[in-house]
């Protein structure tokens, strides 16, 4: 069986830390379209409409291997890949930066803040961790090696040369990172904590908030109290395993929402846009592995704190 071909490098660089888009003219479409512009038009025209994708041929915006600017009329090829920038939606800027609490030639461990997603997914772009590094630490290749809830702050471990990337996924995918967590949660003297919890967590597409049934558990969390102050409590959560809102769902479960969860234990409403007021108060805190590429063992803790749980 053949081997799948590396796709070939973008000839356009990438703006506002995105990259370009790929589109690979489909192999099995022989005759299906007698140029470039019918098959673009028939595959982005329901979405922005055909006059837009005229007018993007028309500006150049579609390039090829060469990065010279495709025209509408060339002829259908199969196989043939094409690059253009997407337009991209305004977005509310997050006004709070991406610490660096490590950086080498490998690797860039980010505090990320809460509100900012790590990768580009849905209306937020731009305004991602991801996107943010590239530009501001001048790392175009810079990829994450998992990925962190946009609403959680914490620790997301970045890769900086697309030829480790495998070996750092490869760990979280395999669990052997060890994952600590801070939440700030209501107390309940009645509870007797450390306690382990397992469930079968299901999460639909579509679908805010993620939901236990019955089953054979797929999720496990440890959850320790570490200290109390009034009504509430601060929390070491470990996570054994990686489901959606886990760590969130489990706290609900045992009678401890999160402070300011705005989905556990009710659907809260969207806040308005430049709403930073009520970030959900979790927090990844350490990151713990043996490296992959040189053997080291690495230990990497955040330097935020929950605003819930003052210091002193």
């Amino acid at each position: 069986m053949r081997g799948r071909r590396k796709p070939p490098a973008a000839p356009l660089p990438q703006r506002g830390g995105i990259d370009a888009v790929r589109v690979r003219l489909p192999e099995d479409a022989e005759g299906a379209w007698a140029s470039v512009g019918e098959h673009l038009v028939a595959r982005f025209g329901g979405a922005i409409g055909a006059g837009q994708v005229a007018a993007m041929l028309d500006g150049g915006r579609f390039v090829g291997a060469d990065g010279n600017a495709v025209r509408g009329d060339e002829p259908y090829t199969p196989g043939r890949c094409l690059w253009f920038h997407r337009d991209f939606a305004a977005e509310e800027p997050v006004p709070f930066p991406v610490g660096i609490v490590h950086r080498d030639a490998r690797l860039v461990i980010a505090d990320k803040p809460h509100f900012l997603a790590t990768t580009p997914r849905g209306r937020h772009i731009t305004e991602t961790a991801v996107a943010r590094l590239r530009r501001e630490l001048e790392l175009p290749a810079l990829q994450p090696a998992h990925r962190l809830d946009r609403l959680t702050a914490g620790l997301v471990l970045f890769v900086v040369r697309p030829e480790d990337r495998g070996a750092y996924q490869t760990l979280f995918r395999d669990r052997l990172v060890r994952k600590e967590y801070e939440a700030v949660a209501p107390h309940d003297p009645r509870l007797e904590l450390p306690r382990t919890v397992r469930s079968r967590i299901v999460k639909e597409r579509g679908v805010l908030a993620a939901r236990q049934e019955a089953g054979e558990a797929n999720s496990e969390s440890r959850v320790e109290l570490l200290e109390r102050r009034g009504g509430l409590g601060r929390y070491r959560l470990l996570p054994a395993t990686g489901r959606t809102h886990q760590l969130r769902v489990h706290m609900h479960a045992l009678g401890l929402p999160i402070v300011h969860d705005p989905l556990y234990p009710v659907v809260a409403p969207e806040p308005p846009p430049g709403d930073f007021s009520r970030p959900l108060q979790l927090l990844a805190r350490v990151l713990e592995f043996t490296d992959p590429v040189d053997g080291e063992p690495r230990r990497f803790e955040s330097g935020l704190r929950l605003s819930a749980w003052p210091e002193g």
